[in-house]
């Protein structure tokens, strides 16, 4: 499971139109599941994206988390975080996950946010063409991949 967090002063999507999620500060979270995923990674992921202490304190210092600042998350399923471009130019995909297993996956992880966070969270439409804006503050953008603990 890969995620890309951007730290954002305010973050939204649309499909066809239609806000779908809408965030003011916290994290806008692309997230790509490949095949070999578990819920093991969903939980160790979820736990970093919830504790990743990336907001200023009193001093300027990025020492705060999400729950600090009373931030929020926008999450949006993207599976070409998983493209392949070794050869030639046009990416392949075979590493993401068929939707099949990410949809349960991408739920999960909604979830799991919630109940850390203790708030909803904010999406996309799964497999829909989303429109993203952002303001990333900062700029932070900070990419974790859970088979990389180490």
């Amino acid at each position: 499971m890969r995620a890309v967090i951007q730290r954002v002063t305010e973050a939204s999507c649309k499909v066809a139109d239609e806000v779908t999620g809408s965030i003011n500060n916290g994290f806008l979270v692309l997230l790509g599941i490949e095949d070999a995923d578990t819920q093991e990674d969903l939980e160790w992921l979820a736990g970093k994206i919830v504790n990743m202490r990336v907001f200023g304190d009193e001093n300027g210092l990025m020492n705060k988390a999400l729950a600090d600042v009373n931030g929020n998350i926008l999450l949006i399923s993207q599976f070409t975080l998983f493209a392949a471009t070794k050869k030639g130019n046009r990416p392949g995909f075979t590493r993401a996950a068929r939707p099949d297993k990410a949809i349960p996956l991408y739920e999960t992880m909604i979830n799991q946010l919630s109940q850390l966070l203790n708030k909803e969270i904010q999406t996309g439409i799964f497999g829909a063409d989303m429109k993203i804006s952002l303001i990333n503050d900062g700029p932070v953008t900070i990419t974790i991949d859970s088979k990389n603990k180490e």
